[in-house]
């Protein structure tokens, strides 16, 4: 089954490499690596220095591109993405990178993120004549481009000027690769350099490990750099600039040996599982990590505690993650597909079972009933984020605001829906501190309703078009 709803939808990943003779094949395996944060879609566009081609489709990275394919792509520069569709319908169409043809030349485009007022700008642009090829917000930003005439680095940081949201974009041109972030940094954006001194660009800094790059630099917010075979340009495109990377980078969404803003993701999870312990300690013989995305904050709360961690859930590898299929049905098909319990371990015990998030209730719920079936004593759920009550505009899709369980529940009431014998929730003051960073440099809006930028349509209308 290709899970197209995970817990909680995640945007998409991003790669770039600029000047190296086999630029197609190590964005494949970059884009490899990126995989977890989209599994719908993957593309990639290359460059020889005169003309740019691409090859992009629906489906898993090793399943687009095959040894044929990469060796049409054959290039020096290219781009790359792997997609979850979070403001837009699915299709080929909006299959990553787009590109474009006009008699100035040609434009390849590829964004991680979600633009808040794309509808309005593109009702704007289509006044102005306009006509969109495609439902993606990523396409607006070419429109842009073309009602400026100067150079492309400035038609550019004039262009994103004009959006509000979350985005990290990289374009593409013969010659010339652009990399920009938006001014509250809301999505990771990194730079590295590969041994032959080829600029790499990468959402996460996992690819840059898979490739063997060398990490350089976080892109900075409100920061448009521009890398040529003669030089690299950065400038910043908006001088109302802050620090708000999205939380749930740290707590779900990003890989374990990830480096997000000089904090390592798997110490960020780990801290917040000892923190959960300090906070809501349990009576329990074991401690249970839910596989994948709660094994982290597990080894956190059990050496914390000083209650053993077990082994006790087995992960199917074939299966991908939970937070990406549409439909409820599927969802919860998905997760006993997905998870096998090991019944001698968990058979007359008290269990702590340990996950990152809760959004709907759905795959704790039939966790719990896994553990059950296996004999488990007593259940104690801990949770190493706070409630997720608000849904996010920035290229999360938790669902709906109506689906969020938390945003109509108490703790209490979850705990009985779900068939808990606890439930606990980390704290925000707990997780700001055990992550580590300022609590002004973070976007916390899905665990407080804060929105760092003005939003353009009411909290329960949030990602009711995908639907």
């Amino acid at each position: 089954m290709l899970n197209r709803n995970r817990k909680i939808n995640e945007e998409c990943g991003v790669f770039g490499i600029f000047n190296h003779p086999e630029a197609v094949n190590i964005a494949f395996h970059a884009l490899n690596a990126l995989q977890h944060r989209g599994q719908e879609g993957a593309g990639i566009l290359s460059s020889d220095g005169t003309q740019l081609k691409q090859r992009k489709n629906e489906g898993l990275v090793r399943n687009v591109f095959k040894a044929e394919d990469l060796k049409a792509l054959k290039g020096i520069h290219a781009i790359g993405h792997v997609r979850y569709s979070a403001s837009s319908h699915g299709g080929i169409m909006n299959v990553q990178p787009l590109l474009f043809h006009s008699q100035t030349g040609s434009l390849g485009l590829c964004h991680n993120g979600n633009i808040v007022n794309a509808m309005v700008l593109k009702e704007h642009l289509e006044r102005q004549g306009s006509i969109f090829q495609t439902t993606s917000d990523t396409e607006i930003i070419a429109h842009l481009l073309k009602r400026h005439r100067c150079t492309m680095l400035e038609r550019l940081k004039e262009s994103l000027l004009y959006l509000e949201g979350a985005f990290a974009f990289l374009l593409l041109q013969e010659k010339e690769m652009y990399v920009a972030l938006d001014k509250r940094g809301l999505r990771p954006l990194s730079l590295g350099e590969m041994p032959g001194g080829a600029i790499v660009v990468a959402s996460e800094t996992c690819a840059f490990d898979m490739i063997g790059a060398t990490f350089l630099r976080d892109v900075n917010p409100g920061e448009v750099i521009k890398i040529t075979l003669d030089e690299i340009v950065s400038e910043d495109y908006s001088q109302e600039k802050r620090h708000q990377m999205c939380m749930m980078e740290y707590v779900y969404f990003s890989r374990p040996d990830s480096q997000i803003e000089g904090i390592n993701v798997y110490h960020a999870r780990k801290a917040c599982g000892a923190r959960l312990a300090e906070e809501a300690p349990a009576d329990a013989d074991m401690v249970i990590g839910v596989p994948d995305s709660g094994m982290s904050a597990a080894v956190g709360y059990s050496e914390a505690s000083h209650i053993p961690l077990e082994l006790a859930m087995i992960k199917n590898k074939s299966a991908e993650r939970t937070f990406i299929e549409p439909f409820q049905n599927l969802r919860e098909e998905a997760v006993s597909l997905k998870i096998s319990t090991i019944k001698p371990v968990i058979e007359g015990k008290r269990v702590v079972l340990v996950d990152d998030s809760i959004v709907r209730g759905t795959t704790i719920k039939q966790l719990i009933r896994l553990l059950r079936s296996a004999g488990a004593k007593a259940i104690h759920i801990r949770i190493a984020s706070p409630e997720i009550r608000y849904p996010c505009f920035y290229g999360v899709d938790f669902s709906t605001y109506s689906e969020l369980i938390s945003a109509h529940k108490t703790i209490a009431e979850v705990k009985e829906i779900i068939k808990a014998d606890s439930l606990a929730f980390l704290s925000t003051k707990g997780m700001i501190e055990a992550v580590g960073r300022k609590p002004n440099h973070y976007c916390l809006a899905c665990f407080n309703g804060k929105y760092p930028i003005h939003l353009y349509q009411p909290i329960a209308e949030a990602n009711l078009e995908i639907k």
